[in-house]
């Protein structure tokens, strides 16, 4: 009996996160054993993190700021279009600028 309770608790919280985070969902399958304990272990710690944000309910609110809406200009041009896709692409997988942050 005690088993099948742990086991209805482990499937509760994997249920759980599967709902907030998608990778935990499905694409988690194809990955070793050590990234998929970085990835629940990421995931963990950012749902605890969301309730301990929802549980804090005596926060002020001044100390919280909202970021401006940013400005976005649509560009009617298909080709100016598509090369600021791929600059903005290759500025996100730029790996010095990665390994700076």
């Amino acid at each position: 009996m005690k088993q099948e309770a742990c086991r209805k608790y482990v499937e509760r919280a994997f249920g759980v996160l599967q709902s907030l985070f998608a990778i935990v969902a499905g694409p988690a399958r194809f990955w070793h054993k050590h990234v998929l304990h970085d990835i629940m272990s990421a995931c963990i710690i950012m749902h605890n993190m969301m309730i301990a944000d929802e549980r804090d309910v005596d926060a002020s609110i001044e100390g919280r700021m909202e970021t401006p809406t940013p400005e976005v200009k649509m560009v009617l041009d298909e080709n100016t279009r598509l090369q600021q896709f791929l600059a903005r692409h290759r500025q996100i997988k730029d790996k010095d600028a990665h390994i700076s942050l």
